[in-house]
């Protein structure tokens, strides 16, 4: 029986070494930057070249669709066995110990974006792959090994794949945690619109917090005109002491300025940040603010501020196989000159429709003259636990480390495994490791990550050999 492990060892300086250099490209979509070479910038295109380009020069029969996806294949069969990764990233923030994309190693750990979502563990599944091909394993069915750059975003590349090229048969994508996933929620946007006036003593002349709208915010900020700066420049201290966030309040010449910092997590489990944003329209919500800025306020302050499960809309929702629908408010913005926004970002369980949750807010916020816009949405996913997909992972799982306990999981999280009916998310953050994805100094331990790769080691040869 071959030591899946040691096989994984054996790669651990080249598969560092190639790790570290897609890390080092700041694979942020840029709209700013598209043109119709680049549809999403130009460094996710910088990396799936590179990344095609090693896969190359290993002898992998490579394809770039696009500039927004591309494969690397090997073996043939009537079945096409897909793994999914994607090589974009979240926009780096504030907060970090060290440069965001200078990868560090530091304690067995390497740290940058994208350590842990997503290049760290799509390298670890490549770099399984391709140590089976080096082996001369005999493949039964075709394996393509398939990398997006929008993930993060909107998913054009993996779209434009599947318009383009035959679906696969059955994959995973190593974009989330062990031991395996096989239910993820529905996943759908709500964008509230506001008109930009204020009425009352007390004027919003600008808010701003959040990067994505699946990404907690850390930070927030806003400017305030009040005839007493002073006494809102103590209180807002006074709050801050007595909640997990920090900040400060200066003067300036279009009024007070408050910001805040918080805490990012991924916006699948809100519960797991601190949202600057909501904080800082909680505070806001003892002043005379009146008109559409008070609406804002009033909105994110009383109804959103942790209230991930919307409670306060009425719209709390369970379901026994796929948990609760939970929210997070993901950008925040308002300017007394154009107006405002607010993005929900729901994962909500199989039961529950965008329609019906969008028919619950509009009976909150239509009376406050606010307009909601409903968002592109994804379906519940789920596959069989009995489906021979995810016996054969999860046994792999099993057999490399020693867990014989554990169970595939339903998550909140959307993965390009949603893409296959039999698709899956499969590692590779393990239980013992923190999740520090979308958030400042990413990290991923290096073990893990050559854990992960034998666990992909067997579970591709187990697939591939059956």
């Amino acid at each position: 029986m071959t030591d899946w492990k040691t096989k994984a060892q054996q790669q651990k300086e080249d598969y560092v070494n190639d790790l570290i250099a897609l890390m080092k490209i700041p694979s942020v979509r840029d709209d700013s930057q598209a043109t119709d070479e680049f549809p999403l910038g130009p460094k996710p295109a910088q990396a799936l070249t590179i990344f095609l380009e090693m896969a190359q020069q290993d002898g992998f029969k490579t394809k770039n669709i696009d500039n927004v996806v591309g494969y690397a294949e090997w073996g043939e069969g009537d079945e096409t066995l897909a793994i999914l990764a994607h090589l974009d990233v979240m926009p780096a923030g504030n907060g970090w110990d060290t440069d965001p994309f200078n990868p560090v190693i530091k304690n067995g750990n390497i740290y940058g974006r994208g350590a842990s979502d997503d290049k760290g563990p799509g390298m670890a599944a490549y770099y399984a792959l391709k140590t089976l091909k080096d082996m001369d394993v005999k493949f039964n069915k075709k394996v393509r090994f398939i990398v997006g750059t929008d993930e993060e975003s909107d998913w054009t590349g993996m779209k434009r794949y599947f318009e383009v090229e035959p679906a696969p048969t059955l994959g995973f994508s190593p974009d989330a945690e062990f031991p395996l996933i096989n239910g993820e929620k529905g996943n759908v946007s709500m964008k509230l619109g506001f008109a930009g006036e204020n009425k009352g003593s007390v004027s919003v002349r600008s808010f701003h917090s959040g990067l994505r709208p699946n990404m907690v915010p850390r930070e927030a900020e806003a400017v305030i005109e009040t005839d007493d700066p002073n006494q809102m420049k103590v209180a807002f201290t006074e709050f801050l002491a007595q909640k997990p966030i920090t900040g400060e309040a200066v003067d300036t010449p279009d009024g007070v300025k408050l910001s805040v910092v918080g805490k990012a997590a991924h916006g699948m489990e809100p519960l797991k940040g601190e949202n600057a944003g909501t904080y800082l329209a909680n505070f806001l919500t003892q002043y005379d603010i009146q008109g559409d800025a008070g609406s804002f306020i009033n909105l994110l302050g009383h109804y959103m501020h942790q209230d991930s499960r919307m409670h306060n809309f009425d719209l709390a929702f369970s379901d026994d196989v796929m948990g609760d629908l939970t929210m997070n408010v993901g950008m925040m913005d308002f300017d007394d000159q154009v107006g405002g926004q607010v993005d929900m970002n729901f994962r909500y369980p199989k039961g529950i429709t965008p329609d019906d949750i969008q028919a619950k807010l509009n009976t909150v916020v239509t009376p406050l003259a606010v307009t909601i816009t409903q968002g592109s949405f994804m379906v519940p996913h789920y596959v069989d636990t009995s489906d021979p997909l995810v016996t054969t992972l999860m046994g792999a799982y099993r057999d490399q480390t020693g867990d014989l306990d554990a169970q595939p999981e339903v998550v909140g999280g959307g993965t390009y495994g949603r893409m296959m009916e039999r698709g899956v998310a499969f590692g590779a953050l393990f239980a013992h490791t923190q999740d520090t994805m979308h958030q400042a100094n990413e990290f991923q331990p290096i073990d893990d990550l050559l854990m992960a790769m034998a666990i992909y080691m067997q579970s591709i040869n187990d697939l591939v050999t059956d």
